[in-house]
């Protein structure tokens, strides 16, 4: 049995793409699984659906809405799940937000401001904002390593599509190696998680529009089964305030 069949998780941003893919991998597992959106329903592509999905896997799925743009959703998230179980094993720091249009290459003056709030906003602040609330519920747990998992890019690197983007993954990705030394004391580790190209709906509809092939991409599901690869393992301490790379995992 998996070491982490009845852990608890919350994974942000899991209507769709990789969020939904690692809530689904958790799910495999036998965990119980908060999934966090904006998007709810009987759609294909809502938290409710995840939600449903990682129960028939075997796990246990809670959607609660949030638009993680607003701290005051966030906390309430925190404090449904302190309210309901009084602990956390994993967080999956995975919201972001894609600017309309999206930023592709070109100046960062030809771009709106808006986009620093969707990309720098959504996908660094709000993440700081979720493990500060969940910091607390960590420390309860009675996990062999209760963790944070955030989910960034080789935009952290090298130039990808914007300033603002990799601004936001460079940010990310110290905030994570900052974190884990914070949090080494209380035996709880802090990942970065670099996916590789990976066919999210967004990725697809791109692709087919521009005549892409992405028959060689990551899928969502793999990159979730590669994390929970890392977090059965039992040495995710070992590799706390590191870049963990999807395809090393995978191999």
């Amino acid at each position: 049995m998996s070491s982490l069949n009845g852990q608890v998780a919350l994974v942000t941003g899991a209507s769709r793409g990789i969020g939904k893919g690692i809530a689904l991998a958790l799910g495999e597992r036998g965990c119980s699984v908060f999934l966090t959106g904006r998007t709810v329903g009987s759609g294909e592509l809502t938290i409710d659906q995840t939600a449903k999905e990682v129960s028939n896997l075997g796990g246990k799925g809670i959607a609660i809405q949030c638009d993680h743009a607003n701290d005051e959703e966030i906390r309430s998230v925190f404090e449904r799940i302190e309210n309901e179980v009084g602990y956390l094993d994993i967080l999956i720091n995975n919201v972001y937000k894609i600017p309309n249009p999206p930023a592709f290459g070109g100046g960062f003056w030809e771009h709106p401001l808006s986009i620093w709030d969707d990309q720098v906003g959504i996908g660094l602040r709000s993440h700081y904002v979720a493990s500060w609330y969940a910091a607390n519920l960590l420390f309860a747990s009675s996990s062999h390593c209760p963790s944070i998992i955030n989910i960034s890019s080789p935009g952290g690197l090298q130039y990808i599509y914007s300033s603002s983007y990799g601004t936001g993954k460079a940010g990310l990705d110290r905030l994570t190696t900052d974190m884990a030394i914070e949090l080494k004391s209380k035996n709880v580790a802090a990942i970065s998680l670099y996916p590789g190209m990976v066919s999210t709906e967004f990725q697809l509809a791109f692709a087919e529009s521009q005549g892409m092939d992405l028959s060689e991409a990551q899928t969502p599901l793999f990159v979730g089964r590669s994390l929970t690869a890392l977090l059965d393992s039992g040495k995710i301490m070992e590799r706390t305030g590191t870049i963990q790379w999807v395809e090393n995992l995978g191999k």
